[in-house]
């Protein structure tokens, strides 16, 4: 697990809708809540800047943070985000609070490696296609990789890495697998050159004949 990110936020006494309002209106506060693990929700607001500033860290989205509420630190993930559907400027953000005895199911970035000396684009002319970017999985805590890493070096054409052929740190298992083999969906897949399935075809069904007339 990465080193963690810390960052602050304050009690919020005056909620509701317009009350948001008013705070994403001044456009240095963003409203939000800390909740989980047992304890009452809190409704929080946090620096605008300060919080633009750690979700440029691709860590702020899949590992545990120290949010710290007028200096009382507790562990959470961000479990909801929302955004104005013009501006992308942050509206609300939730956390969840995490227990270092209980697993939690995070999202956790992708990294592809070795896309240039991929097999099936460096000798076959395929395409590489990013089928997902991040994967679910559950863990405890202290398990949580920062991302997973995904090796397409020997990937041939017509190929796919799937959920089930991902290389995991131990104690991380994908949530989707946990629903059964038909939910072992492809990662990243190396798809044959335009007009290489067209031309197969026709090599097998013989050249058309050209229509009378």
């Amino acid at each position: 697990m990465s080193q963690q990110i810390q960052i602050s936020a304050e009690p919020r006494q005056d909620v509701g809708k317009g009350a948001s309002r008013r705070l994403r209106r001044l456009g240095e506060r963003v409203p939000g809540i800390i909740y989980g693990d047992n304890k009452d929700a809190q409704p929080l607001t946090l620096d605008a800047n300060e919080l633009g500033k750690a979700m440029q860290n691709e860590a702020f989205y899949s590992q545990v943070l120290n949010v710290s509420v007028a200096g009382d630190v507790q562990q959470a993930v961000v479990r909801d985000l929302q955004r104005h559907p013009a501006s992308n400027r942050v509206q609300h953000i939730d956390f969840l609070r995490v227990s270092a005895d209980r697993e939690i199911e995070v999202h956790v970035p992708l990294h592809f490696l070795n896309e240039e000396k991929c097999v099936g684009v460096r000798l076959g002319g395929g395409t590489i296609t990013h089928n997902m970017t991040d994967v679910e999985v559950s863990c405890l805590p202290r398990d949580l990789p920062e991302y997973i890493e995904v090796n397409v070096a020997d990937l041939e054409v017509g190929h796919a890495i799937h959920l089930s052929d991902l290389v995991l740190p131990a104690g991380v298992s994908v949530v989707a697998l946990s629903y059964g083999a038909d939910h072992d969906t492809s990662v990243v897949t190396v798809l044959a050159p335009r007009g290489a399935a067209q031309d197969e075809g026709e090599s097998e069904a013989g050249p058309a004949e050209p229509a009378e007339g």
